[in-house]
């Protein structure tokens, strides 16, 4: 929903729902029967629970490690683990906590899974691989994503806390990522609910994780509203629902002030210790050696961050592999024992930073964080939304939608050229990062390709598959930068849906992510053959795919197979010119006859 306009009818047109507090009594009724199960990382490390391992180490200024595994293969995630543990302990290194990289598919409920497409990620199917998975080191295991705010929050989140995991999220997911063919955002509340209630009831703290770039934050234009996100789910998780919240940020963090600033915001604004910093991985390329920059760039950020104040957020060494391929083990070791050394070798470059910039900023992003928070609930109490009502607030802030929110309620000044009508009090890096990158592509086309595009009236559809929107926003900027007329096709649309899109265009702009490009486009291939249309599809974003006669269960490259049935395969965004520039010769013929006499 992007209506600028706002009503109770308009965002809940519902009569009904059901009662909150019977929501949250189904969840304490369940923690009854359902408790955190044994670990053997709390059991080696003599804690009930992560949180207190999180605040024994922050008091020690004992900086945390994170690493995330990424494969289908249960026993090869199992290996993984011991590996990267035994490893960094050979080089008297420690990771902390490990990320599990479930798949998208895992939000589903299991009764609905079968025939739905797969991503590249773990597929647990039975509470027993839960446990063997969280088990294979006396690591911390968190289950991030596809748990609490999807579909499936209850049986997943049920099976996390009785393999002993003490981290489970990933709320921001619940915010913005739509599962395709999944329409029911109700259910989805309520499951959420429940879930989050289960886990607040235990009797230990279990940490309600959210990536707030998963969530709203990386389609804000403000920074502040960003950390005024955090507050709102903060109000929500802790106030109304008695649980901890923690969150995690990073991915789209390109710049340190900000970067070291937002940490800063963020831990004065929480008394809950953060999950984990993530990498800046938008800032990775196809280029190793300038990886590694990027890699030692933000990790010193994070380093100095949690040196100067520590927030109980683990550091994330991404190996560098990451905007390629799903890395491998021996990556993933190469990035922890990197971090590791680069802790050491720089422990005291707190005592030659100037923090006043950062002191400045942070307390900028406060202040803007607390008035966006007042501003939206106000905003929605006055069309009577039920603001102390969990699943009313949590309906109406997904359902209103980023874009929306900041128009409406932006902490900055109004100001209509803005892209959400408000000046920035900081603006989001995002903004910067995809505009320098859409201003280097564009240097790549050639006035021939630019006067035959920007003169050719051609409609493109842009979309995505799943949440990862930063390539269609890329795609966006291009295209508009071109003179060419975008539709939006949406985030995480389905195939059905984007035909839908396509009657109003030229060709589809398709941005897609790990494992799903190939089931997608046979899938949209069928509707707009059942509709009798037939458009011109570039696809573009990881185009890999685990296949079902793999040994390895590594994902393989698709792009032949994609090519077979008849996409126009980019592997980066200056790859579209040619193409499209002859579509736009062969739909308007006399137009290049024009140009060419001139």
């Amino acid at each position: 929903m992007q209506d600028n306009h706002l009503t109770r009818s308009s965002v809940l047109p519902e009569n009904e729902f059901v009662c909150t507090e019977e929501l949250k009594q189904a969840g304490h009724k369940l923690a009854g029967t359902i408790s955190v199960g044994y670990s053997e990382f709390l059991t080696f490390e003599n804690e009930l629970c992560e949180l207190n391992y999180k605040n024994r180490q922050s008091a020690r200024k004992k900086i945390m490690q994170h690493a995330q595994i990424g494969f289908r293969s249960l026993r090869r995630t199992c290996d993984a683990a011991t590996s990267i543990y035994e490893a960094l302990e050979k080089n008297s290194f420690r990771v902390d906590r490990f990320g599990i990289c479930l798949d998208w598919s895992m939000g589903y409920p299991k009764e609905f899974r079968k025939g739905k497409p797969r991503g590249t990620g773990l597929i647990l199917e039975t509470e027993d691989e839960f446990v063997k998975l969280a088990n294979a080191a006396p690591v911390a295991p968190h289950f991030g994503d596809f748990v609490i705010g999807m579909p499936a929050a209850i049986e997943n989140t049920k099976a996390a806390l009785q393999a002993g995991s003490t981290s489970i999220g990933n709320l921001g997911q619940y915010f913005t990522f739509e599962l395709p063919g999944w329409t029911d955002d109700i259910q989805t509340t309520e499951a959420s609910i429940i879930a989050i209630s289960l886990a607040s009831a235990q009797k230990v703290p279990v940490l309600i994780h959210s990536n707030i770039d998963d969530g709203f934050a990386s389609r804000f234009t403000d920074l502040a509203s960003a950390l005024g996100s955090v507050l709102l789910e903060q109000y929500i998780v802790d106030e109304l629902l008695g649980g901890k919240v923690s969150h995690c940020y990073g991915h789209t963090f390109s710049q340190p002030l900000s970067r070291f600033a937002f940490q800063k915001a963020l831990k004065s604004m929480t008394n809950t210790p953060g999950t984990m910093i993530y990498g800046n991985t938008t800032a990775f390329s196809d280029n190793d050696a300038a990886n590694y920059a990027v890699l030692a760039a933000y990790l010193n950020v994070d380093i100095q961050a949690q040196m100067l104040r520590p927030s109980g957020h683990a550091i994330n060494p991404v190996p560098i592999t990451e905007a390629q391929r799903i890395p491998t083990v021996e990556e993933i070791i190469n990035a922890q024992i990197f971090c590791g050394k680069l802790v050491e070798k720089s422990s005291d470059y707190c005592e030659i930073i100037n923090s006043h910039p950062t002191d400045d900023l942070s307390n900028r992003l406060i202040e803007g964080a607390n008035r966006f928070k007042r501003n939206v609930l106000e905003g929605l109490c006055d069309i009577g939304i039920d603001i102390s009502d969990a699943l009313e607030l949590m309906l109406s802030l997904r359902r209103i939608g980023a874009k929306t929110l900041e128009e409406k309620f932006g902490p900055g000044e109004p100001d209509g050229k803005a892209p959400n009508r408000h000046k920035p009090i900081e603006p989001s890096p995002v903004l910067k990062e995809i505009s320098d990158l859409a201003k280097k592509a564009c240097a790549g086309i050639s006035s021939d390709e630019f006067n035959t595009l920007s003169n050719s009236n051609l409609k493109i559809v842009t979309a995505t598959t799943d949440v990862h929107e930063y390539g269609k926003r890329l795609l966006e900027e291009i295209l508009k930068f071109i003179g060419l007329e975008v539709i939006d096709g949406g985030v995480s649309v389905d195939a059905k849906s984007l035909t839908k899109f396509a009657r109003q265009a030229d060709a589809i702009f398709l941005s897609t992510y790990n494992g799903i490009a190939l089931d997608f486009l046979e899938q949209l291939n069928s509707e707009l053959e059942n509709q009798q249309h037939k458009i011109p599809i570039f696809i573009g974003g990881k185009l890999n795919k685990v296949l079902f006669t793999s040994n390895s269960d590594l994902p393989v490259d698709i792009s032949n197979d994609l090519v077979k049935n008849g996409a126009i395969v980019c592997y980066k965004v200056e790859d579209f010119y040619s193409p499209l520039a002859q579509i736009a010769r062969e739909r308007c013929p006399e137009q290049n006859t024009d140009q060419q006499s001139v």
